[in-house]
C-alpha cells in the first residue's frame, strides 16, 4: 500500500481543508442519475462492473483518495480498493466484502466472483478479513430508486468517499440508476465531485 503524507506547509488546499475540518466541519452528498444503458446493452453484471468503474474513477481523482491514517497522518493513497455490501435474503442482514482491484476487468470480475464464493454466505459485518486501510465503501439498495440520499458521519474526521447505488429504471430508451456520492468538504469541493461524476459517466459509456 503506497501513500503520500501531505505537507501542510506547502499544500495549496490547506486553507480550505482547515476551514471545513475545524471551523465549519462539513460533509455533503450529491445524488445523480447515471446512464447505465451501455452496461445493460453489453449485458454486463451491474454490481461488479460498477465497482470496477467506480474504483477506476476514484484512482483518477486524488481528492477521493485522501484519509487520516490510524496514527493521525493526513495522506493521499496511491490507489484504493472497493469495499461493498452483500445482502442475506433470509435474515435481511448484510456483510461487507472487499476485492482487490485490477485494471483488467475480466481479472477483477474473476476476483469478485471468487470473493463472493468464499465469503458471500458468511453472516458477519466484515465477512472477508484483512480489510486494507485504503478501502472506500459502496452500498447497493436495489429495492428502491431515490433522488436524494444522505449519510450522517459523526466526528467529521472520515475523509474517504462513500457511494450508494439504487434501483435502476427505464427512462424512454435510457436506463438510469441513482448514485449518491458522500464526501468531506475539507478535501473535496463541488467542482471535484462534478468532475468525478462526469468521468464515471464517460467510463460507463466506453465500457
Amino acid at each position: 500500500m503506497e501513500y503520500e503524507v501531505i505537507d501542510m506547509a506547502s499544500w495549496p488546499h490547506r486553507e480550505y481543508f482547515e476551514h471545513y475540518l475545524n471551523t465549519v466541519p462539513c460533509t455533503y452528498s450529491m445524488t445523480v442519475k447515471l446512464d447505465i444503458t451501455n452496461l445493460r446493452r453489453k449485458k454486463a453484471k451491474l454490481y461488479p462492473a460498477l465497482l470496477w468503474l467506480l474504483t477506476g474513477a476514484v484512482d483518477r481523482h486524488e481528492q477521493f483518495r485522501m484519509a487520516f491514517r490510524p496514527g493521525g497522518e493526513l495522506v493521499r493513497y496511491a490507489h484504493m480498493e472497493p469495499s461493498y455490501t452483500v445482502f442475506h435474503k433470509e435474515t435481511h442482514t448484510f456483510s461487507n466484502l472487499w476485492t482487490e482491484y485490477s485494471a483488467d476487468y475480466s481479472e477483477f470480475q474473476r476476483r469478485y466472483e471468487e470473493d463472493l464464493r468464499r465469503y458471500g454466505e458468511i453472516e458477519a459485518f466484515t465477512a472477508k478479513p484483512d480489510v486494507p486501510e485504503n478501502c472506500f465503501t459502496v452500498s447497493m439498495l436495489p429495492w428502491a430508486s431515490f433522488e436524494g440520499f444522505n449519510l450522517n458521519t459523526m466526528g467529521f474526521r472520515y475523509l474517504i468517499p462513500i457511494f450508494t447505488l439504487g434501483k435502476y429504471s427505464e427512462d424512454g430508451e435510457r436506463v438510469c440508476m441513482p448514485l449518491a456520492v458522500q464526501v468531506h468538504h475539507s478535501v473535496c469541493d463541488g467542482y471535484h465531485t462534478c468532475a468525478f461524476v462526469d468521468d464515471l459517466q464517460d467510463s460507463i459509456e466506453h465500457f
